[in-house]
């Protein structure tokens, strides 16, 4: 039987606990009085997946059965998540896979030979070939890839973009020509937390930056109020609009599914469980691995994480309609995450952990390390921010100064250029976001290498604008000082020096609450 989430008031009894920091993470005191919210434990996972999948596909909600969408002729498209989800990488085989699979079946029983599959990776950088590899399966790989028919969307290819018209409030829908003339378009997504799938999954991940830049901006961003609820976030809102014009243009059958918060096995086993319950060999496992990440180097300790491989589970697939498959799959998203905490604190923990979205197999820099804390963890409540207005956020991670030039290459210049300007947001995007957005040479790299888009970095910039407007005080312990001092932050050697550094705002005792994530956990803040 799994338990819920809940929350731990330190006493004099708690042992330290743990922190996530970056590659690494570290054992810590907190105050008396420090409230501590747990994750749930990972709920049952479906029994037989195979079944379950066949079940969304024959019985989907609010539409006819997939096998009679299906016909000799027709244009069809798969499109699905690319590996910003999930986090981390599962184990093989992909649920992905799975589904594709399925669906492949099923359209080569109807006699539909126009297929093609598409990573809906928007302006994330390229999947390599075995990145693409690993979500589809060889199977799938072999039969499409060599042929052309497996591939990354390209949001710079113009003559294989169609614009769809624009929502009620003008903006622009603009996404892949293949999918927008697809006699059906199916969409296989992955929700790893609330803020995935709907109409973001398509009106995002298919769409042009002259669509992006609707929702993408400091504006939307700022009020998107959290990322987590799609009903208060404007992002949300306005994806959710280009979702209704795009569904009035190309049928879309949108398969979602849901995974549980089974995440750490083998030696990192320790990660799932409280510290308090941790037996002898968790100790040991700990100390062991903490003592052997903090001895090795840098290119070691990156691979030992990059190679974790998550045992999720899969809690539930839905399939059909995207409104009611999108309501149901948020249902099980909630049940899975949500923890019931009560009121605000006046500062706000969080370990920021090795992994991310945008840095799988690759470095999380300083700024995808701010994007990490302060947007999505920051982010994940619903109902208010898990920390007063003006209050104080205090954060783990390293902030070393380093970077992918493969993968983020703007990211270097964003830093150095634009960050030694301003950290504004609405400075930002008004001085510079054009510039970045139309260099030849961004284009160039995420067109034909393994590079995040021009624009990216000023996208994770904006990501954090609601904590930047939120919060009085930002402060990293143990960081790189000239980094955070760079993106406008503050560094301090340990949590009690920390906490000292924000006491001319919240005071010499305040409310604390540090967020014991990952495993996921969604803060519902009464």
């Amino acid at each position: 039987m799994s338990r819920p989430g809940f929350v731990l008031e330190v006493d004099d009894r708690t042992p330290p606990l743990l922190v996530h920091n970056g590659e690494g993470f570290k054992l810590e005191r907190f105050p008396l009085g420090t409230r501590v919210v747990y994750p749930p434990e990972a709920l049952p996972p479906v029994r037989d997946v195979e079944e379950a999948i066949q079940n969304a596909l024959l019985n989907p909600l609010e539409s006819e059965p997939l096998p009679e969408l299906l016909r000799p002729g027709m244009r069809l498209t798969i499109a699905f998540d690319d590996i910003s989800l999930p986090l981390p990488p599962m184990k093989k085989p992909d649920i992905r896979q799975r589904i594709i699979e399925a669906v492949l079946t099923m359209a080569a029983d109807a006699g539909v030979d126009d297929v093609e599959l598409i990573s809906a990776n928007a302006l994330h950088r390229r999947l390599t070939p075995n990145e693409l590899r690993d979500i589809v399966g060889e199977r799938v790989f072999r039969s499409f890839y060599p042929d052309g028919k497996l591939y990354n969307f390209d949001a710079e290819d113009a003559a294989n973009l169609t614009h769809l018209g624009q929502t009620k409030h003008g903006e622009d829908v603009e996404i892949s020509k293949r999918a927008a003339e697809s006699d059906l378009l199916v969409y296989v997504n992955v929700n790893l937390v609330a803020m995935d799938g709907g109409h973001k999954s398509t009106s995002i991940g298919l769409a042009s930056y002259k669509s992006l830049k609707h929702h993408h901006n400091s504006h939307t961003m700022i009020h998107s109020r959290s990322f987590m609820d799609h009903k208060v976030s404007k992002m949300h809102h306005s994806a959710w609009r280009m979702g209704e014009v795009l569904t009035s243009h190309v049928r879309v059958f949108q398969i979602e599914t849901t995974l549980n918060n089974d995440i750490f096995g083998g030696p990192l086993e320790f990660l799932q469980k409280r510290e308090w319950e941790w037996s002898i060999k968790d100790q040991a496992s700990m100390l062991a691995a903490k003592r052997g990440i903090d001895l090795a180097p840098t290119r070691v300790r990156r691979k030992i994480f990059q190679d974790v491989r998550a045992n999720y589970g899969l809690t539930g697939i839905n399939a059909g309609k995207i409104e009611p498959v999108h309501d149901k799959t948020i249902e099980a998203v909630h049940n899975q995450h949500k923890v019931e905490v009560q009121g605000q604190a006046d500062v706000a923990i969080m370990g920021v952990p090795f992994v991310g979205p945008y840095n799988v197999n690759s470095v999380m820099n300083p700024i995808l390390a701010a994007c990490m804390g302060l947007g999505y963890y920051f982010n994940s409540y619903i109902g208010q921010p898990i920390v007063r207005k003006d209050g104080a956020v205090i954060l783990y991670h390293p902030v070393d100064y380093e970077f992918s030039q493969l993968h983020h290459p703007s990211y270097v210049d964003f830093f150095e250029e634009v960050l030694s300007e301003s950290t504004d947001p609405a400075t930002i995007e008004a001085k510079f976001e054009k510039q970045y957005a139309e260099d030849p040479w961004y284009i160039h790299l995420y067109r034909t290498s393994n590079a995040y888009h021009g624009v990216h970095p000023f996208y994770m910039w904006y990501w954090i604008s609601h904590a930047l407007d939120h919060c009085g005080d930002i402060v990293w312990v143990g960081a790189n000082r000239k980094s955070v001092e760079r993106m406008g932050f503050r560094s301090a050697s340990t949590l009690q020096d920390a906490l000292e550094m924000v006491s001319h705002s919240v005071g010499r005792s305040p409310s604390i609450t540090y967020l014991h994530n990952p495993p996921h956990l969604l803060a519902d803040v009464r």
